[in-house]
């Protein structure tokens, strides 16, 4: 549970429960995932996977804590993880490894769910070779939706890893701590999904999904904040971070034995 926002969002949810949230559409033909191509899975070394969106021809977007091993807490060398844009049933659009990746820097794998953990879960990867395929437009991003916004999110998911599913409506609950709670429908895998809206007839990323969390007994989703974040991390590959730094090996000194655990660079 969410504890950081718990306490505050009762009466955020009987206001928004007249707002219908829209039911998860598998999209599984080119037809229905038309406009989503740029939403694709990230396969993160064979230990799993979640959703990431391209922004531009040679970055996608994503949850930072995708970049870490759940197992031991340690960054994944960013050359394990493969873009695949709009994959639904064995094919994708598009398909690319990551060349370095960039997490924000206040964001703690470590650190106990929490609003300064959630906000800050956002990263960027840059990709060996950009898309330049006219089937993957790159989604463009927007500022933070206001509470009692509809929003859509398209997510890969743990029953739904061979296809994307859309929720075209669902709603912002409230905004607390830089943290988006929303009534959206994700589940594992569904980590560094974009949060969508479509203001004026376009579709623009407004946030990523960090974590799920259980308020008053009704199952929410946690969004990131976006703009500034993105802007941190932009620079960053701006000025040459992200690439992968091999944990230091071993050194035997004279009469002690020291083993040198892994360690990895953060961006």
């Amino acid at each position: 549970m969410f504890k950081v926002i718990t306490a505050a969002i009762g009466i955020v949810l009987l206001a928004s429960a007249a707002q219908a949230d829209s039911a998860l559409k598998r999209l599984d033909t080119g037809d229905e995932g038309r406009g989503y191509e740029a939403v694709g899975r990230l396969d993160i070394g064979g230990r799993g996977f979640c959703t990431g969106t391209l922004i531009a021809p040679d970055r996608v977007l994503t949850a930072a804590h995708c970049l870490y091993d759940r197992s031991t807490g340690q960054r994944i060398d960013p050359a394990e993880i493969e873009f695949l844009a709009g994959w639904r049933n064995g094919r994708a659009s598009a398909q690319r490894r990551i060349r370095r990746a960039v997490a924000h820097p206040d964001y703690v794998f470590q650190a106990a769910v929490s609003a300064d953990r959630v906000r800050n879960d956002v990263a960027l990867l840059e990709l060996f070779h950009p898309i330049r395929n006219t089937r993957v437009t790159p989604l463009a991003t927007d500022d933070r939706p206001r509470k009692g916004q509809e929003i859509g999110v398209v997510s890969y998911g743990r029953d739904r890893a061979e296809a994307p599913a859309l929720q075209e409506v669902c709603n912002v609950m409230a905004r607390q701590q830089g943290v988006l709670v929303m009534s959206c429908d994700v589940d594992y895998g569904s980590s560094g999904a974009p949060v969508l809206s479509f203001a004026s007839g376009q579709v623009r990323v407004v946030s990523v999904v960090s974590a799920m969390a259980e308020v008053e007994g009704r199952k929410v989703s946690l969004g990131t904040q976006l703009q500034q974040p993105l802007q941190v991390l932009t620079r960053a590959l701006a000025d040459g971070q992200g690439y992968f730094q091999p944990p230091a090996p071993s050194m035997a000194i004279a009469g002690e034995r020291r083993d040198t655990g892994a360690k990895f660079a953060r961006p």
